[in-house]
């Protein structure tokens, strides 16, 4: 083989080498798939609880709440309270016109004046009389009356003293006729039955107030509200309500208040099932805040979540990071390794590893992404 031959052979050689190396690199590049990015966590230790919650917005309510009305119909002469106000037990908060009431009140007191006084005239003659009597007893047994005297004497005495235990009858009657003068002069007075704040009026000075007919309930003339005391009603699914106990402690969450939390305690478990809807059947449950405070207001929109167990300190992973109910995709050497496990208590939040996992094993919480499934390449972002 000539020289020019040979350099072009050499020539044409290297040129494959050159190709055939670019081809790897090109493989290398382009063939091999990038890792899947991935987000993990970290199984560590910690606390882990069994809750419950309700369903649909649970509310805040007072203690003690009264709607009341007047016991009888009438025209409103006064009305002393306004909403918003704060009143105390037993203050007026509206009085109907009741002059006629009142001056039954003050007739029936007079009645009682006369009674008294005919008991006390009718009294002392029975008195007189029985002492006439006994003088005439005396003449009669030495002989200067007869017995026919004597006996119209003591008869006279009897009569007398019949008046006056009559007149003393005439007294209890017209005290009981004062009294129920005065309970329906009451019945005109509306009065606080506890302390509290007026939530709401309904009527104002010089309207008609109307009882209501029994089975037709009607408009409270004031709504009085207990704010010293507030609890949470909350509804929960007829499904969890058997694991609730009175006296498990719960974390009230409310609208007004975002970004935290109050503790409660559960006090009451109603003993039936609201059928609100077919689907939706629920139980009434009430969660009292242990450190109630002044600013919390009935009515506000609240969460309960009861806390049915709890587990501390335990080996947990983020619930979401659950492949099914027992296994996990752990993040190994690059690569997607599925795991087996032991649970325990969960929630929506964490989940109990009893066997599986060691603390610092990274296991993989976006199991929705495409492509996500063992033996891929990953890495975690």
């Amino acid at each position: 083989m000539s020289n020019p031959t040979l350099r072009l052979w050499f020539r044409r050689v290297a040129l494959l080498a050159v190709l055939a190396g670019g081809g790897v690199a090109a493989w290398q590049h382009y063939g091999q798939a990038k890792p899947l990015e991935v987000s993990v966590a970290r199984a560590d230790y910690g606390r882990v609880e069994a809750t419950v919650a309700n369903t649909r917005a649970g509310t805040v309510k007072p203690c003690r709440r009264a709607k009341l009305a007047p016991q009888g119909g009438g025209q409103i002469a006064r009305l002393l309270v306004h909403e918003g106000d704060r009143v105390r037990t037993g203050q007026v908060l509206l009085e109907l016109w009741n002059v006629d009431l009142a001056a039954q009140v003050r007739q029936s007191e007079e009645q009682i004046h006369g009674a008294q006084a005919h008991r006390a005239e009718a009294c002392a003659g029975a008195e007189s009389a029985r002492r006439d009597a006994k003088r005439q007893q005396q003449l009669a047994e030495r002989g200067f009356l007869s017995a026919a005297a004597v006996d119209a004497a003591v008869s006279g005495a009897e009569v007398k003293e019949a008046g006056c235990r009559a007149a003393e009858a005439d007294i209890t009657t017209a005290e009981a006729r004062l009294d129920t003068a005065r309970a329906t002069l009451t019945r005109s007075v509306l009065r606080a039955p506890f302390a509290g704040i007026v939530a709401e009026v309904t009527g104002e000075q010089g309207e008609y107030s109307t009882p209501s007919p029994p089975g037709i309930p009607t408009p409270p003339a004031i709504d009085l509200i207990d704010d010293s005391c507030v609890y949470v009603s909350a509804p929960i699914d007829e499904v969890d309500a058997p694991k609730i106990r009175v006296g498990l402690s719960a974390r009230i969450a409310l609208d007004a208040y975002p970004g935290r939390h109050f503790s409660g305690r559960v006090r009451r478990i109603a003993p039936y099932v609201l059928e609100v809807e077919k689907q939706a059947r629920t139980v009434e449950v009430e969660v009292a805040f242990v450190q109630p405070e002044r600013s919390l207001l009935a009515g506000y929109s609240a969460d309960a979540e009861i806390v049915l167990e709890a587990h501390d300190p335990v080996l947990r992973i983020p619930t979401q990071a659950l492949l099914g109910k027992d296994r996990v995709l752990l993040l190994r050497d690059g690569v997607l390794r599925e795991r087996a496990v032991t649970v325990g208590l969960s929630n929506w939040q964490q989940t109990e590893i009893s066997r599986g996992l060691q603390a610092g094993d990274r296991v993989v919480v976006s199991l929705e992404k495409e492509g996500v499934k063992a033996g891929v390449r990953a890495v975690a972002k």
